[in-house]
């Protein structure tokens, strides 16, 4: 049984993917939208601005911005 696969891709301010930090892979939407959830901060922090969600390596969703106050 092959499980699907949800995974964030994290772009720069300039549209490029960044390869770190590295985002866990999830079998399911829900877990991968609560672990951005809750790390969204340091992932800003360390150059993200935009987060991907990928499904099977499809976009899923709409992007959404990283942005610390």
């Amino acid at each position: 049984m092959i499980r699907p696969q949800w995974e964030w891709a994290l772009d720069d301010a300039e549209g490029r993917t960044l390869t770190e930090p590295l985002t866990p892979v999830f079998t399911a939407q829900y877990d991968a939208e609560q672990w951005l959830g809750e790390h969204w901060r340091p992932l800003a922090e360390a150059g993200a601005v935009v987060a991907r969600l990928l499904h099977d390596g499809n976009q899923a969703t709409p992007p959404v911005e990283l942005r610390t106050p």
